[in-house]
């Protein structure tokens, strides 16, 4: 059989599980971003039950992935594969302009903005203790010293951190660096990271208000990019990571550290986390198709009082190769 395509009871599941209404719409609203069957159930305006049945029809045909994460699963489309290319295809095909999906389109607009807004207020009351919040998690000093080792190896002219917060990362890398711009939707945090990078005399950084998934940067601006401890907040990690790629010159680099997989649902109730970590194999899979490759892949271990390891992703701009083998360790 030719690579990619499918024998005909293959391909009679797939589109027998698309050729549905509710369906469709799913599909079309995944496509957007990874969502829950609450916000899908808030979206549809149809029983939990109801949509749970449909989703499992899509994810039994390939179309439709889910990932458990504690007591929620997320559903994304398929990542690889016939299914999902199949996938992709029929929502390309679909009118932006239908009345069905621009009504839902709509929703999920709402249903996104409330969730960044819980996110938004969250910050808000917590600015001036962020730095502090972290510590009850991270081992803020073996976290920094697997960055600085991560990002060592090679000169750094320009620097973006995204999701800066109180701008520790500029900090860290400040004298080091020509050039450091941090970028974060809080105002709040802004107005913190500008009072650290005054502190310390950082006449070279900066820091603006922005979009994450809408950077307002031109192509090929910067030498490396941080996002440290920011993904587990967002709605699409992907998309973050893909306007990450894009502002990176050839062959500069992208260093994500963010939490690894974990079950301490209260981080999402009192913390305004969207997801409990992340496995090692889902920002790989991210990071290579936004066109990057992974040079290096690091688990930190917690200290004794911590219970949530801290994982790094080291990848590279892949218009130019960097000679580095792949590392995975264990810390």
């Amino acid at each position: 059989m030719e690579s990619g395509k499918l024998p005909f009871p293959a391909m009679n599941v797939i589109l027998k599980a698309a050729a549905e209404s509710t369906r469709l719409r799913l599909l079309m609203l995944i496509s957007e971003a990874e969502l829950t069957v609450s916000d899908l159930t808030a979206i549809l305006r149809q029983s939990q039950p109801r949509l749970s049945r449909h989703l499992r029809l899509l994810t039994e045909a390939g179309l439709v992935q889910r990932h458990r994460e504690g007591s929620w699963a997320f559903f994304g489309l398929g990542e690889r594969g016939s299914a999902a290319d199949i996938a992709r295809a029929l929502i390309a095909r679909l009118d932006p302009g239908d009345p069905v999906i621009a009504r839902d389109r709509e929703r999920l607009a709402a249903v996104r903005a409330a969730r960044a807004a819980a996110a938004q207020n969250y910050f808000r009351r917590h600015a001036a203790e962020w730095d502090r919040i972290r510590k009850l998690h991270v081992a803020d000093i073996a976290v920094e010293e697997a960055i600085r080792a991560a990002l060592g190896t090679q000169p750094i002219r320009s620097l973006l951190d995204l999701g800066t917060g109180t701008g520790r990362m500029l900090e860290l890398f400040g004298a080091d660096i020509e050039r450091g711009l941090g970028l974060d939707l809080s105002l709040d945090m802004l107005a913190l990271a500008r009072a650290r990078l005054d502190r310390a005399g950082l006449k070279n950084c900066s820091v603006r208000h922005t979009d994450i998934y809408d950077l307002a940067l031109p192509r090929d601006s910067f030498d490396a990019v941080i996002i440290h401890q920011v993904l587990h907040f967002l709605d699409d990690s992907a998309r973050a990571i893909r306007e990450a790629a894009r502002v990176l010159r050839p062959g500069g680099r992208l260093l994500i550290v963010d939490f690894a997989p974990h079950d301490l649902e209260f981080l999402r109730d009192e913390h305004a986390h969207r997801r409990l970590g992340f496995a090692a194999e889902t920002v790989t899979l991210w990071l290579e198709a936004a066109g990057l490759h992974l040079v290096r892949q690091e688990n930190l271990a917690p200290g004794p009082e911590g219970k949530i390891a801290v994982s790094l992703w080291l990848a590279a701009d892949s218009r130019i190769a960097i000679a580095a083998p792949t590392n995975r360790e264990v810390a």
